[in-house]
């Protein structure tokens, strides 16, 4: 019985939950990457296969802060870009990830800044 790694028992996760979340034009999918120092996200129709709008925590100028707060931050920053952008609402991918920490404070700010899932 062979064990995976944690990287691939997330992309496994992350499969599973592509076969049941996809985002159109109208409702895209908001992807979520997480790195150790940073994290990232995007807009995505899957139909047309664009991204619509993108954040990540390397366009924060001289943050400071816990990775929680920066994630919030990227949040708020790709509801911004979403609006700019001329959506509304979304659907949740959470790349395979825990919903909680920094996956979750990400959504939170997402929400705060206008964006509805």
């Amino acid at each position: 019985m062979s064990t995976l790694s944690t990287r691939d028992a997330r992309l496994r996760r992350h499969r599973r939950i592509r076969g049941k979340v996809a985002g159109t034009a109208g409702r895209p999918r908001l992807a979520v990457f997480r790195s150790n120092k940073g994290i990232f996200a995007q807009l995505i129709d899957d139909e047309n296969g664009r991204t619509l709008a993108a954040a990540s925590w390397l366009q924060l100028k001289s943050f400071s802060g816990s990775k929680t707060e920066q994630a919030a931050e990227v949040g708020k920053q790709l509801a911004a870009a979403a609006k700019a952008a001329g959506v509304t609402t979304c659907v949740f991918d959470r790349g395979g990830y825990l919903y909680h920490g920094r996956v979750k404070a990400l959504a939170d700010g997402a929400r705060e800044g206008g964006l509805e899932f």
